[in-house]
């Protein structure tokens, strides 16, 4: 029974009999309808213009939209055509004002064909759905264009014909077929899941968050590089220093300086004046001689890189002595540096480059006073970015640690697990937890980062630096991250990173069920999906995994990984039919798309369909809706049995 100052509350809102009926129609017809396409895709990386295009083309569904409408009756450069028009329709038709003899003629053409692969896309959703989804100043237009059946079949024609002239005669055929397209996007895609890592590598971050604002329903599964940026953001100096030193080191400075506006500037000054003759070899930007993304000379990235990755390994030192209770101390590095006759080496290794003029070896986290005010100069920025503020805000209000949603359990990178299988019991800011309990936690004290005062925000902000690195993070879960190592130590059994059980163990089957069960999720039928490792198909790695209890979808947006995967990324699709894993190829460029329909080339690797189509009464949302009609139900009867005046 629903408490009655809950329903004294809904009567507000339904204030009488007859409103309650009409909303109790209502949601039981929105039950029986199809449930929406959810879309799953991870470690997208930067790689704005990949992803722009797999909203827009919806990971080819809106190419087998335009196939299904279409068939054998339109040819395959008229698809491509019609395609290039609904993902990119300002563009499309700017081309095509050049270049068409009788444009109003094309726009006829082109309006009845994008209406009707609307209509295809529209069919499964209740038409108070659609509407609210109609631009406002043509949603009476559109809405008779997608809903003029009432009629005749005759006079329907000639009612349809009136109002694409009409469209066409008061010049407003352009804003229609761009309306249009973008109510088809919106809707091949209902509901879209970012399973972590929208930072770092490639140089969109900021575009890719610009369009998320845009969808109408969307996720995100914090990964390792987007707690990286959000501890930076929030002003964890050591992440901060971090967050600079993975952008130089892949020449990604426009995610920093055109993306959200950060003055490098101060940091290039002070490179310069400590390193000024000095070659930085070993600190060179990844493929230096062929990135055509190097906006500033290679030697001065390289001084600057070299300048931040010795101010990270100092903060970073400092943040881990702390706190004792992390037992990171093997990676507070530089005090077992040794300097011996103008020499550095770490335990009996000479170093990689001996030139370390900032490092004091009596005090060697200490920042120079040049360093202070450098960071606290690069942290104003941060604070001072609106932008980037603004995106802070979005992956706290949008994200969280791991996410259950319609039979799928949701996470970046691990779930931490004993050698054989148990749940990894950890110490997460002063509480032992593990399992579901750990996530939990940990998703507490990623909010309390940002959201909290004092010192508890205090040390939430600094252990975020342990979630970037730390070995019983559920976001890195390895024993120790290399970092300096890999900088400065010729060694290469030094640079090893151990990972956890986790990325041994969730292959196997029963461990899955064990813990799609620690969820609360039914092991017959539950499903994991995970991102963060990049699945090496060249290799013949498969996403697949565990007998299909377990997706693992980094298949390789970003470029710097496609070489170890052989393709570039996946998209995991739950729709009414069942689930597909698509696999793409890589883009080649918005302007081709423009101009002559290329696509990215997916194909479909996984068709679980069961024959028994999915409705909104199967999934979480449906839930909702049967408590929402139980408690108008019993309003109904308050107000059939008296017990409750109308209104």
């Amino acid at each position: 029974m629903t408490d009655e100052r809950y329903l004294r509350l809904l009567s507000e809102k339904f204030p009488n009999a007859q409103a309650v009926v009409t909303e109790l129609i209502n949601l039981r017809a929105i039950l029986s309808l199809p449930k929406g396409t959810e879309h799953f895709v991870s470690d997208l990386h930067g790689e704005s213009m990949a992803f722009i295009h797999m909203i827009k083309n919806a990971s080819g569904v809106v190419r087998k939209k335009v196939d299904e409408v279409y068939g054998y009756s339109m040819d395959e450069d008229e698809k491509r055509a019609l395609c290039a028009l609904i993902y990119y329709p300002d563009e499309r038709i700017e081309y095509e004002r050049s270049v068409q003899s009788d444009i109003n003629a094309w726009y006829k053409k082109r309006l009845g064909q994008v209406v009707e692969v609307a209509r295809a896309v529209t069919i499964k959703y209740s038409r108070s759905k659609v509407q609210k989804l109609l631009p406002k100043d043509y949603a009476y237009i559109i809405g008779e264009l997608l809903h003029e059946s009432h009629l005749e079949l005759k006079d329907r024609n000639t009612y349809y014909n009136a109002i694409i002239d009409a469209i066409i005669e008061t010049g407003c055929a352009e804003q229609l077929l761009i309306a249009i397209s973008y109510l088809i996007h919106g809707l091949t895609i209902d509901t879209l899941h970012i399973v972590g890592d929208i930072f770092d590598r490639g140089p969109g971050a900021a575009k890719i968050l610009d369009v998320l604002s845009t969808v109408r329903d969307y996720d995100i599964q914090w990964g390792n590089h987007d707690i990286e940026w959000m501890g930076a953001m929030a002003g964890n100096m050591a992440l901060l220093a971090t967050v600079l030193r993975v952008s130089i080191r892949y020449a990604n400075i426009e995610t920093l300086e055109e993306g959200y506006g950060i003055n490098l500037l101060p940091l290039a000054n002070f490179a310069m004046t400590v390193y000024g003759d000095d070659p930085c070899t070993i600190w060179q930007t990844k493929d230096f001689e062929n990135n055509p993304r190097l906006t500033r000379s290679a030697q001065l990235m390289a001084k600057m890189h070299k300048a931040i990755s010795i101010i990270q390994f100092k903060l970073e030192g400092q943040t881990v002595l702390r706190h004792p209770e992390w037992h990171m101390e093997h990676r507070a590095i530089l005090h077992h540096l040794s300097l011996v006759n103008g020499h550095w080496s770490f335990n009996g290794q000479e170093l990689l480059d001996q030139h370390l003029p900032t490092i004091d070896p009596k005090d060697p986290y200490a920042l120079s006073q040049y360093e202070q005010d450098l960071m606290n100069q690069l942290w104003r920025s941060f604070r001072k970015s609106e932008k980037m503020q603004r995106h802070l805000r979005m992956l706290y209000e949008h994200g969280s640690l791991y996410l259950v949603r319609n039979g799928f359990l949701l996470y970046h990178a691990a779930i931490p697990l004993n050698a054989d299988g148990s749940f990894t019991e950890a110490d997460v800011c002063g509480q032992r937890v593990s399992g579901k309990a750990l996530m939990d936690r940990t998703d507490a004290i990623i909010r309390q980062a940002y959201y909290g005062e004092g010192e508890a925000k205090q040390n939430a902000l600094d252990y975020m630096l342990y979630l970037w690195e730390g070995e019983f993070s559920p976001l890195y879960n390895k024993d120790k991250m290399t970092t300096f190592e890999r900088y400065l130590i010729a060694d290469k059994t030094t640079h090893e990173e151990k990972k956890g059980a986790y990325f041994t163990l969730a292959d196997d089957e029963k461990v899955c069920e064990r813990i799609l069960a620690e969820f609360g999720l039914d092991p017959a039928t539950g499903r994991i999906v995970n991102g963060h490792m990049p699945v090496r198909t060249i290799k013949g790695e498969t996403p697949t995994r565990a007998k299909g209890k377990r997706f693992v979808i980094d298949g390789g947006f970003s470029k710097p990984y496609q070489e170890k995967t052989g393709i570039a990324g996946y998209t995991l699709i739950y729709n009414s039919h069942g689930i597909q894993l698509v696999e793409h190829e890589s883009f080649e460029s918005r302007e081709q798309a423009v101009l002559s329909g290329s696509d990215i080339h997916s194909r479909t690797l996984l068709q679980d369909f069961s024959g028994k189509r999915i409705r909104i009464k199967d999934t979480d949302k449906g839930k909702e809706l049967l408590e929402q009609i139980e408690a108008l139900e019993q309003l109904l009867a308050m107000y059939r049995n008296g017990s409750l005046r109308e209104r």
